[in-house]
């Protein structure tokens, strides 16, 4: 089975890309798609390295609520197998650490639409994790 990681955090971005997954898991099936939220790192740096996904979603549920619900309605109205996993820590990492261990065939993820300049001054998550991550990356504006 294709695993399909889709980073979301309830921007429309993000949902442009999971919307993507969707269409990419149907043209591969058998797929699963595999939804990531990283939590805050200031917030659970801390826990993150003790707590498991489920442990972390009920530490902030509020912030996992509103990053995963629309994703969940659109997965659950196209019929398209998934899982969700919660990580607290720096997006990036979290992202390729995820991709690892679920064994993802691909990324598909959205960017923020920075451009070349926001980039070189503030970095870039789709950056880092294209650079880190073993996979096939596909970003969407």
């Amino acid at each position: 089975m294709k695993k399909i990681l889709v980073p979301i955090d309830g921007s429309d971005n993000a949902l442009r890309a999971l919307r993507h997954a969707i269409a990419y898991a149907r043209s591969c099936a058998p797929a699963r798609i595999e939804l990531v939220h990283v939590l805050a790192p200031q917030r659970f740096r801390a826990q993150a390295a003790v707590l498991s996904s489920d442990e972390l979603t009920r530490l902030a549920p509020e912030d996992f609520q509103r990053a995963t619900d629309t994703a969940r309605q659109i997965l659950d109205a196209e019929a398209i197998a998934y899982c969700v996993h919660c990580r607290a820590g720096d997006a990036a990492n979290e992202i390729v650490a995820q991709a690892r261990e679920s064994d993802c065939g691909i990324v598909v993820m959205g960017t923020r639409g920075l451009g070349l300049m926001g980039n070189l001054v503030i970095g870039s998550v789709a950056a880092r994790v294209v650079c880190y991550v073993d996979v096939p990356v596909t970003l969407i504006k």
